[in-house]
């Protein structure tokens, strides 16, 4: 039983270093603009990685100090997270499956459309009250006000590979017609066409198009990019776990049988 248990001691400790990804995962999501303003995946990530550290430390201690009931709560408790993970992982998968720029004559970086991603990250970035705190977050980075130290020639900025919220929120759409002074500030050609975004652009520096449903959507777009980063870590985490869950209940079924042979022994000599 000495050794089986050896093996749960070690198993788990693995198990420990395994929720270090996930707890990096999520840190990382932290520092990255689209979620440090629309916290979605943030926390369950982080919330998942402390739970999975905290189970496999139970774990850790039941196989050391030889505790039955705590090891049979190790590893239900870490079938259940295994499961949950596993959602994670399918849910972030399929949420980000739709949503991709578009080509624009003449320029070397994208532009996004709300309407190509997902009716459920649609949600999250859709009503006033939602994007208003999402909007003073963005404004409040220097993403826009860095390009005008970055280019100051139109050539420049239309080669130039924006990320999607540089292209969504710091400029307006290019079919508006608008006429490049620099990256944020831009002269509004004479007869504006109807569309919303062209509208909404300001060349106040607070303002810029962080109502318009482009900024929206390269917000979303730029989710997209950094969730499916961090769900390539999870997913082989994920299937880390599962190997090291299936290997410790192989360990503690040895531990059980040794146990119950130690005792018939005993019953015998």
């Amino acid at each position: 039983m000495a050794l089986s248990n050896n093996v749960i001691g070690a198993i788990n400790f693995v198990a420990m270093l395994l929720s270090i990804p996930i707890l990096g995962a999520g840190i990382w999501l932290s520092n990255q603009p689209a979620d440090s303003c629309l916290k979605i995946l943030l926390w369950p990530v982080i919330t998942l990685g402390v739970l999975i550290l905290v189970m496999a430390l139970a774990g850790f201690v039941g196989a050391f100090w030889r505790i039955p009931w705590l090891l049979m709560a190790y590893l239900v408790g870490m079938l259940v997270l295994i499961i949950l993970l596993a959602c994670l992982v399918i849910f972030t998968y399929m949420v980000t499956i739709r949503g991709s720029g578009h080509i624009v004559p003449n320029r070397a970086y994208l532009e996004y459309h709300l309407e190509d991603f997902s009716i459920w990250l649609q949600r999250r970035v859709r009503g006033s009250y939602k994007w208003e705190r999402i909007e003073t977050c963005l404004s409040s980075t220097q993403i826009c006000p860095d390009l005008n130290q970055t280019y100051t020639m139109a050539m420049d900025f239309f080669r130039a590979y924006l990320t999607p919220i540089e292209s969504g929120c710091c400029k307006p759409p290019t079919e508006c017609g608008y006429t490049f002074v620099n990256p944020t500030n831009w002269i509004s050609p004479i007869n504006n066409i109807a569309e919303p975004d062209c509208i909404q652009w300001n060349n106040d520096q607070t303002k810029l198009c962080y109502s318009c449903n482009s900024c929206k959507a390269g917000l979303l777009a730029s989710l997209k990019q950094e969730w499916r980063r961090a769900d390539i870590i999870l997913l082989v985490t994920l299937i880390a776990l599962i190997c090291v869950y299936l290997v410790g209940c192989c360990a503690f079924r040895n531990a059980q049988t040794e146990d119950i042979f130690r005792k018939y022994r005993q019953g015998y000599s």
